[in-house]
């Protein structure tokens, strides 16, 4: 067993679709996810917008979106739809990927959309644990300055891992230099995490064993696990014609968590859970930001195995 391993489970694009929605409520009163983050652009925004406001122990942050990859299901800006800014594409939709968003977009125009997209899910009835973002696109160097003074200004920690080679390697985000994020774990209101995982590629039918190696294989210090679970019925039209995109991850994803082996896993390896809305709350408290790797003073719990509901 190592010692010192964390894991943050949790759901990337709620509010993408009806299927996500269902998927995260699912998992998350379960306890077999522990957060997740909502895409306020999104059709199905509404949606999980309600069921947050009428269930308050949702730990949601915003998932900042400035990006729309899929074929036939688009969204667009909630607020900044100048074409000056540069934000959307010929579709009136956001950019399909962050390359052509940074090559178009006045980093002023997407500091006001993320804004937005914040003050809107406070005005829906959510409380907002955290700020991540869909395919690292605030990210991105012309933004990163903006989206630090949103951290700032509404008092939530932003996801940008310490070792940000475990980000940087599964985003897309076109040539930069690694070095414009160096120091940045020690702003005020960038979360103490280590690392970063997400949803594994996996042939159909290799769901358990690939995300085993996943969970088992965490190293030492926090590790922020972006998953993509999705009830079917919509991500199969939704995902159609996506060159990489393939549905059975997602839904496979789902019902792996709903199993609760994950959990299990998870304890039988001696690997802690935490939570975002503990991480925001004592970070707001006062309480200096834990030391990346050092776990003492994280609001982190090591659940029981639960039940095996498969």
């Amino acid at each position: 067993m190592t010692a010192g391993r964390v894991a943050i489970l949790h759901a990337d694009d709620v509010g993408m679709c009806h299927g996500a929605n269902a998927a995260f409520l699912a998992l998350a009163r379960a306890g077999a996810i522990d957060c997740g983050s909502v895409m306020v652009p999104c059709p199905w925004f509404a949606e999980i917008a309600h069921a947050a406001a009428a269930d308050p122990s949702l730990d949601l942050g915003v998932h900042l979106t400035l990006t729309s990859e899929w074929i036939g299901y688009r969204w667009g800006p909630v607020a900044i739809r100048a074409p000056s800014a540069g934000l959307t594409d010929a579709e009136g939709a956001f950019h399909r990927d962050v390359p052509s968003l940074r090559a178009a977009a006045d980093p002023v125009g997407v500091e006001e959309e993320c804004t937005a997209q914040i003050e809107r899910a406070f005005a829906s009835g959510l409380d907002p644990t955290h700020l991540d973002t869909h395919m690292g696109a605030a990210l991105a160097p012309e933004f990163l300055a903006g989206t630090l003074r949103l951290a700032e200004r509404f008092r939530l920690p932003l996801l940008l891992p310490r070792r940000i080679e475990t980000y940087l390697a599964v985003l897309r985000l076109g040539a930069l230099d690694p070095g414009v994020y160096a120091g940045l774990a020690d702003h005020p209101w960038v979360a103490p995490i280590d690392a970063f995982a997400m949803t594994p590629g996996h042939a159909p039918g290799g769901a358990e064993a690939a995300y085993r190696t996943l969970l088992e294989g965490l190293g030492a210090g926090t590790t922020f696990v972006a998953l993509h679970p999705n009830m079917p019925g919509d991500i199969e039209a939704i995902t159609a014609g996506h060159a990489r995109a393939r549905p059975h991850w997602r839904i496979d994803e789902a019902a792996l968590f709903a199993s609760g082996a994950p959990a299990r896993w998870l304890a039988e390896a001696g690997i802690a859970r935490a939570s975002l809305r503990g991480l925001r709350d004592a970070m707001r408290g006062g309480s200096a930001p834990t030391p990346p790797a050092v776990t003492e003073g994280m609001p982190v719990t090591t659940p029981p195995a639960p039940e095996n509901r498969a």
